[in-house]
């Protein structure tokens, strides 16, 4: 598909159709980084002004060392966040929205809204969904078992009749 200036498009309708086709893989990359749950967490917690890595990791329960110094380099390196170290004794390091960031802060924060307002009706689904996954692993486990059963009967018979001839 093109547009009208001759660009390949990635799609004919949808989201994707105003994106040219060589953007896309770089677009989900993006899309994949801001749409992490730390680093949705992390703009979400910056709002505030800038924090301390202490101070971060204090107020998102739950993720590790590891990931937020991972996540926190990421942002950074999208340009989201800004990391600013003082020469100080001891160190001080700060972590704060950078423009790009503060015009994805209150995206995040609707979606965190979202899945708060919604958490006990996909709970509830969730659940349900479970219920029924068990009920159809148990059914395909029995009907597995039987299978495997009248195939075990069946070559013991093959095997039996053989060695009557």
């Amino acid at each position: 598909m093109q547009d009208s200036a001759g660009t390949d498009m990635a799609a004919a309708i949808g989201p994707c159709a105003s994106i040219p086709a060589d953007h896309m893989a770089f677009i989900r990359q993006v899309l994949d980084r801001v749409g992490d749950k730390w680093s949705m967490l992390i703009v979400g917690v910056l709002e505030g002004g800038p924090l301390r890595y202490t101070d971060l990791q204090r107020q998102i329960p739950g993720i590790s060392q590891r990931m937020l110094t991972h996540t926190l380099r990421q942002l950074q390196e999208d340009g989201l966040i800004t990391r600013t170290a003082y020469a100080e004794v001891p160190p001080r390091v700060e972590y704060a929205l950078a423009p790009l960031g503060r015009g994805l802060h209150e995206i995040v924060m609707q979606l965190i809204g979202w899945a708060a307002d919604h958490h006990d009706e996909i709970r509830l689904n969730r659940d349900r969904a479970g219920a029924t996954s068990s009920r159809s692993r148990a059914t395909a486990a029995a009907t597995a078992t039987a299978t495997a059963t009248a195939t075990a009967t069946a070559k013991a018979a093959a095997t039996d009749a053989s060695a009557k001839r």
